[in-house]
């Protein structure tokens, strides 16, 4: 009886130490994506017209990098033009917070059709409203390319 409670205990210990070593080797697996996830930020800046854009959700940089058509696919006039309409209809949507999540809509984007603000912004910002369309399941208008 004493061999079996000895041989029962050995056992509980290596039982527990088993499981022990896979949540530790689980726990160490999770943590790079959440490194990324927190620097998945695209920030523009310029001075000289006192404008800024920070981007932060999650995956974009990598679906701006996978899955985004490359930079002058497309032609300035028509990123300022699809630009303009998605966000008058986001603005819209800021506005009304009973009726869209306000969750997706937090913030108003300052977006002037008068300012030139350049290639490189007009194409993150129209690739961010295709991405942001895609992954939440939201039509702000026309046709989304679906990628």
């Amino acid at each position: 009886m004493k061999n079996c409670f000895y041989i029962f205990i050995i056992l509980f210990t290596i039982v527990a130490c088993s499981t022990t070593s896979k949540n530790t080797a689980l726990a160490d697996q999770s943590q790079p994506a959440k490194k990324t996830a927190v620097n998945d930020t695209v920030r523009i800046a310029n001075d000289s017209l006192e404008y800024e854009v920070i981007i932060i959700d999650n995956g974009f940089s990598t679906w701006l990098a996978s899955t985004a058509l490359p930079r002058n696919y497309y032609s300035l006039p028509y990123l300022e033009n699809k630009n303009q309409l998605y966000v008058i209809e986001w603005n819209n949507r800021v506005l009304q917070p009973q009726r869209y999540n306000p969750s997706l809509y937090e913030m108003r984007i300052d977006y002037s059709p008068g300012i030139k603000y350049g290639y490189e912004v007009n194409y993150l910002i129209y690739n961010y409203m295709i991405y942001f369309q895609n992954t939440y399941k939201q039509k702000l208008g026309g046709y989304v390319p679906i990628r």
